[in-house]
């Protein structure tokens, strides 16, 4: 604690006070001059994104559970499909489902989990969460199973992977984010890896 007037214990008293003070000044500007530099620099660019493959999923019709309090719950059974991309390729294994979440506007957490086989026989473990929305009119038809323009629905989800195999440790070392498009009898799933 810095004391003041005599006695105080600071050299010089008044004038310790005032080195002391001229200091913290000097402080304050040089930080100044720093801040300024930081401000002043670009914004750097943002991330890229690299096309990692893409998935063509079969799936059935949706099972209704009801309403719950979230929303109206409905589970999508996969019943197959296949994936391909530049460094792999394979079949989308039977099993999975996208377990939804429709709110009363019509806005959709998707929850989905699958198993992917490469050609090679290596297994990937998918959890695929987003969100799809879209104009009123366009959800309710999309929701009856009716093809309707994808441009105007906005359908965005971020996956994470789990592999064994060494040649596949990169899905575990990156983000990702993909875009999908549903159609009456499938969904088109597209993962795009951000460098």
């Amino acid at each position: 604690m810095l004391m003041t007037g005599r006695g105080s214990g600071v050299a010089g008293g008044k004038e310790g006070v005032v080195t002391a003070r001229l200091a913290c000044l000097a402080t304050l500007v040089v930080l100044a001059g720093h801040l300024q530099v930081i401000r002043a620099q670009d914004v750097p660019p943002p991330p890229q994104l690299e096309f990692a493959f893409e998935v063509r999923a079969q799936v059935a019709d949706p099972t209704v559970v009801g309403e719950v309090p979230a929303g109206t719950r409905r589970i999508i059974d996969i019943t197959g499909g296949t994936f391909e991309g530049p460094r792999l390729r394979g079949v989308l294994m039977p099993g999975g489902a996208d377990w939804q979440i429709i709110r009363e506007d019509g806005f959709t957490e998707v929850d989905a989990r699958y198993t992917l086989r490469t050609d090679d026989g290596h297994l990937i473990y998918v959890s695929n969460v987003g969100i799809r929305h879209a104009p009123p009119d366009v959800l309710r038809r999309l929701n009856a199973g009716e093809a309707v323009d994808q441009s105007q629905v906005y359908f965005r989800t971020v996956p994470r992977f789990e592999v064994a195999a060494p040649e596949l440790q990169w899905l575990m070392r990156s983000i990702f984010i993909a875009t999908g498009e549903r159609y009456p009898n499938g969904v088109i799933i597209r993962y795009w890896r951000v460098s």
